[in-house]
């Protein structure tokens, strides 16, 4: 089986081709080939097959980037929420046209690849109080929801034609994200947990009643690779899901971070943010994802677990890129 990770040297991308180096497998079939593209050359896991490395432009995706005997393409690149808001064009050039140029590429393969895409919470809007089902209307409050919610479709119309097999998650936001915080504008959620692990000071800029949707990268990892095998003939011409994420609120999130490193929620500070509260106080705060467990999506494990997820997988790395000891 050979696969193209597009956004492979992001966050879930290399966690991605992380998990199919150790397995060597995807669904039963050994990887033959693994290509990750990115706006710069990904770093190459350790893995028993080979790896190339592709740079440039999403929306002038290079052919190399996704060869012809491509079976798998995980389509993970795309500009972050806040960044999408700041940059009206940016957003369009890579969450619109380079998704049409992921269209075209999969149109030009010899076979129908399955596309795997990282849609977001942030397509739907209703927010604090709203609990939305698997029929709930798509209404963004925000240009990088609207952009996804149009690929969506985009994705969907080009699986009925036959050019390709598209599975669209909706993920919740992933925490807790290793790292430097990035330009989402969900970042705080992470940072809450993250920069006091490190022994760092982090702003919150909502309530601690705040709800968010939720889940781990190690959940968004089995989720997208679950995507990339399972039977999508039950999905007909809907080709989107709501994963089973959980909902939480701040005052849980730090709850768990106290259980997993007392003292550690006293680096909170609640700063104002209007901006940012304005952006994620308009995504939904639940969902009920029942369409996502009838297709083979699991659920997820409780939040103490992600924070220690975090500690076992990614605490070590984080300290050594951000030179916190």
């Amino acid at each position: 089986m050979n696969i193209t990770i597009l956004g492979g040297g992001g966050f879930l991308g290399s966690k991605v081709a992380a998990g199919l180096a150790k397995e060597g497998a995807l669904g039963g079939k050994p990887i033959s080939r693994l290509t990750l593209f990115d706006i710069a050359h990904p770093s190459r896991p350790d893995a028993s097959f080979p790896v190339r490395t592709v740079a440039g432009d999403l929306a002038e995706l290079p052919a190399d980037a996704v060869p012809e005997d491509t079976e798998v393409v995980f389509h993970l690149a795309a500009v972050v929420s806040a960044a999408a808001e700041a940059d009206y064009e940016l957003g369009r050039r890579v969450n619109l046209r380079g998704t049409d140029a992921v269209i075209d590429a999969c149109r030009r393969l010899p076979r129908p690849p399955r596309v795997v895409f990282t849609s977001s919470v942030a397509s739907f809007s209703g927010g604090q109080k709203a609990v939305l089902d698997d029929d709930a209307r798509q209404v963004p409050a925000n240009s990088y929801g609207a952009q996804k919610a149009a690929a969506e479709l985009l994705l969907a119309d080009a699986s009925r034609r036959g050019f390709l097999d598209a599975v669209c998650l909706r993920l919740p936001t992933v925490i807790v994200r290793p790292g430097r915080p990035n330009l989402a504008a969900s970042s705080f959620v992470s940072a809450i947990l993250r920069e006091p692990l490190l022994g760092l000071p982090a702003d919150l800029p909502v309530s601690d009643d705040f709800a968010v949707w939720v889940c781990s990268p190690r959940r968004a990892v089995a989720w997208l690779l679950h995507a990339a095998v399972m039977d999508t003939g039950p999905m007909g011409l809907d080709r989107s899901v709501n994963p089973p994420g959980m909902s939480v609120t701040v005052a849980h999130m730090l709850a768990a971070l106290e259980e997993v490193k007392p003292g550690a929620a006293a680096l909170v500070r609640r700063v104002s943010d209007p901006v940012i509260a304005g952006i994620v106080g308009g995504w939904p705060a639940a969902f009920e994802p029942l369409r996502a467990r009838t297709l083979g999506f699991a659920s997820h494990e409780p939040l103490v677990e992600v924070v220690r997820a975090f500690v076992q997988d990614d605490l070590a790395a984080t300290r050594r890129e951000r030179g916190t000891g």
